[in-house]
């Protein structure tokens, strides 16, 4: 049976005030695609920063509802920030079948669908299925797969420019305990995941084209991250979206205008949770 994850397609923050979070974003440079309305049942609503071969959600709640109680419960007890991957999947409902028989548990296979606001004027429809991986099969955070039903509303033109430069994610750092267990846990849920070592943790590569994960010790990420407050990160998720950027120049003009500080890492530039809404943000050259 063929493995169907090909890799990481997107990932999202879930935060308190998606209105301040869009904000943090746009000021570092960012596009921001309009509001994007969710279900009553789902009572949510996001944003998103669209690269040509993936993107990043900030994802809000709005109001409670029976179905959304479990992410104002993550928010409450974990705080906001990198809580989820989604993954590359063909189709989802073959995904089920196929991940069954390879021994690795599912659940809640969804579809469900949302409007966008068309440039020039006018709607259509994002549509998506989705599936997730059950809770015992990933180490932590969340990780699930993502099936697009209608890419030409997704990844729209206008949104692919960015002041800063950004084009692509270059991958997600977190925190781990135990990085080269949870590493082998994590790449199993990715048809080619492998995993390679690093100073201080493991790295799980995820596929053809597709951003790496990255799992360090406490000691290895303050490390690699020294001069940034780390107290406002997520507790049991992801830290670092890392995001290719074409001009360092051009992202340090747009921090100098926003009054932004941007602390120099081994491998380019971050901003720390207090700027991106509980997320260390890394900017790196591609």
């Amino acid at each position: 049976m063929t493995h169907p994850v090909k890799g990481i397609d997107h990932c999202f923050s879930l935060v308190a005030d998606l209105d301040a979070a869009a904000a943090k974003f746009a000021a570092l440079g960012f596009t921001i695609s309009p509001r994007g309305m969710h279900s009553e049942a789902k009572g949510s609503a996001n944003h998103t920063i669209m690269f040509p071969d993936d993107y990043y959600e900030i994802l809000g709640l709005l109001r409670p509802t029976p179905l959304n109680a479990p992410r104002y419960q993550m928010l409450e007890e974990r705080g906001e920030g990198l809580h989820a991957i989604a993954c590359r999947i063909d189709d989802a409902r073959a995904a089920e079948d196929a991940l069954g028989k390879l021994g690795i548990a599912t659940h809640s296979l969804s579809d469900f669908d949302r409007p966008v606001d068309l440039p020039g004027g006018g709607q259509g429809i994002a549509a998506f299925s989705t599936l997730s991986f059950a809770p015992d099969e990933v180490p932590f955070g969340m990780v699930f797969m993502c099936q697009h039903c209608s890419r030409d509303t997704v990844w729209l033109p206008d949104l692919l420019k960015h002041a800063n430069t950004a084009c692509g994610l270059a991958g997600i750092v977190a925190q781990s305990d135990a990085p080269e267990a949870d590493a082998q846990a994590f790449a199993r849920l990715w048809a080619d995941g492998t995993v390679e070592p690093t100073e201080g943790g493991s790295i799980v590569l995820t596929g053809a084209n597709s951003a790496p994960l990255t799992l360090l010790t406490p000691d290895a990420l303050t490390h690699r991250y020294a001069g940034i407050d780390t107290g406002g990160l997520p507790r049991g998720a992801f830290a670092v979206l890392q995001v290719k950027i074409r001009d360092e120049n051009a992202l340090m003009t747009v921090l100098e205008r926003a009054n932004l500080p941007g602390i120099r890492t081994p491998r380019g530039i971050a901003v720390g949770p207090a700027h991106a809404a509980g997320t260390i943000v890394e900017f790196i050259p591609a």
